[in-house]
């Protein structure tokens, strides 16, 4: 049984109940099976998917891109979701490496992948079409409403989602059926979700957090969720009051524009339960925008890798445990351990492990990274946190390099492989420097060969066209020499604390 079974076990159970509300069109539960099984044997007969193979997908949030997922596992293959943000070459290079049988994508995006070259059939959502492109909508329309053969199942792989990673070449992380099933119920029993629940999606479904934090446990509940194409605070606040929902789950860069427009104050939000915040550390402040408002706000941790609810704050607590993360979701086991892999007890800092059936199977073909990652037989985070006496954690610090910038995890070793081929630069290193909005953001800390007179918005310019736009440093700062240890390794940490320090 492959998770499609959610869609079809509701449009059985409660087929005219919305699924989906997306603009100004609701697809039931009945509908959306439909549209599930159709998608699934239009991708087999006209595209040739099957079992193992990959599709990628390029464009905002849409229905489309989440019938896209479960069509993949009626077939037991891989939805590979492009980040629509990321600059041609990073995209050619994720294309290259996981070899789909196809790419989906919306027009916004049609020059874009004209340019890579990638020799891969392309599909366009509604649009007017070259020679290159295949219509969604006239291969669905030559499509037989057919049983699609071969069938998935919760062991077969389901996702590959591709994260930042610390050699500067990005990691596809590999997500089971099993793992999204776990997720889901990991996120229904923390958060209490039910059928009469309303989810309200803005993050970006090409990640885990827009697509598996509510997204699909929604689905597994037989609830509705509203999806918004992408993000806008005034579209946000809008929504919030008109469609009446009762879960919204947003990252701290996000809120912090909800909570400072000008609409905040006077926007009915009395449907919400609660809201949820996640991707990195959460500031009180924006915690009390909304517990002042009479609101639960509660913070998930989690990963990609972790698909990603594994330690989630129990609604009940979210005014008392103000901070925390919370406990380890219903199928994941965490730990807090020290640089020898053992427990560090209580109140003490270390580094958070994680094991379950909701994570990753692998690092597409990146053996070497898989058993790094899993060293013990635990997942390891990176991230430095403590429990309190009464077992709720708190994540302090990340052990890892990564700049996390609104919600986008960002590894400095892509933007120092691009500084390294520029020939007036000495040295460089890039870190994260503490920022109100953003939560952090990439400075590009550089050191100039002798002679040369290479300026700040040069530095910038080499990014232009080879990273995404929110990758690239907003800050450039010259030193005569960058720290460093006995080792002669750079020492970022005495960087971030220079930066984190500097008024100017």
């Amino acid at each position: 049984m492959d998770i499609s079974h959610w869609i079809s076990h509701w449009a059985d159970w409660h087929g005219t109940k919305t699924a989906v509300h997306f603009e100004d069109r609701d697809i039931s539960y009945g509908e959306m099976d439909a549209r599930v099984r159709h998608l699934a044997a239009m991708l087999q007969s006209h595209l040739g998917v099957s079992k193992g193979d990959r599709v990628a997908h390029l464009g905002y949030n849409s229905p489309e891109l989440l019938e896209l997922l479960f069509a993949c596992a009626r077939l037991g293959a891989m939805l590979v979701p492009l980040n629509w943000r990321l600059a041609p070459p990073e995209h050619a290079w994720i294309l290259r490496d996981c070899e789909p049988k196809a790419v989906l994508a919306e027009a916004d995006f049609f020059e874009h992948l004209n340019g890579i070259d990638a020799g891969l059939p392309l599909v366009a959502y509604g649009a007017a079409l070259d020679d290159i492109w295949q219509s969604y909508e006239g291969l669905l329309a030559a499509t037989e409403m057919v049983q699609a053969t071969g069938g998935g199942g919760l062991d077969d792989p389901l996702t590959i989602v591709y994260t930042s990673g610390t050699t500067g070449r990005p990691k596809g992380t590999l997500l089971t059926q099993e793992a999204i099933f776990h997720n889901a119920v990991n996120a229904i029993a923390a958060q209490d979700i039910i059928a009469d629940d309303h989810i309200l999606t803005v993050l970006p479904m090409f990640h885990v957090g827009g697509m598996n934090i509510h997204t699909t446990p929604a689905i597994h509940a037989g609830a509705t969720v509203t999806i918004q194409a992408r993000y806008d605070p005034a579209a946000t606040l809008a929504a919030l009051a008109r469609c009446k929902p009762t879960i919204f789950l947003t990252v701290p860069a996000m809120a912090m524009t909800l909570t400072g427009h000008p609409d905040w104050a006077a926007t009915d939000l009395s449907s919400l339960r609660f809201v949820a915040l996640g991707s990195s550390a959460v500031p009180e402040t924006i915690l009390r925008a909304f517990l002042d408002r009479g609101i639960a706000a509660t913070q998930i941790y989690g990963l990609t890798e972790s698909a990603p609810v594994a330690i989630c704050l129990p609604i009940a607590d979210a005014w008392s445990k103000i901070g925390s993360c919370g406990k380890p979701a219903l199928h994941t086991q965490a730990r807090i351990v020290d640089d020898n892999g053992d427990d560090v007890g209580q109140g003490n800092g270390g580094e958070i492990v994680l094991r379950g059936k909701n994570l990753f199977r692998e690092y597409w073909c990146n053996a070497t990274g898989t058993a790094e990652a899993y060293e013990g037989g635990w997942f390891h985070t990176g991230d430095i946190g403590h429990q309190d006496d009464q077992g709720y954690y708190y994540v302090d610090e990340r052990k890892k390099d990564v700049v996390i910038s609104g919600g986008e995890n960002i590894y400095p070793a892509e933007l120092e492989n691009i500084l390294a081929d520029c020939p007036d630069l000495a040295e460089a290193a890039v870190v994260g420097r503490p920022d109100q909005r953003w939560g952090e953001i990439p400075v590009a800390c550089v050191v100039s060969q002798p002679g040369s007179d290479i300026q700040g918005t040069d530095i910038v310019a080499l990014f232009e066209g080879r990273l995404a736009r929110y990758k690239h440093p907003r800050e450039v700062i010259f030193m005569d020499a960058l720290p460093r240890n006995a080792m002669g390794k750079v020492e970022k940490f005495t960087l971030r604390d220079e930066l984190a320090n500097d008024d100017g």
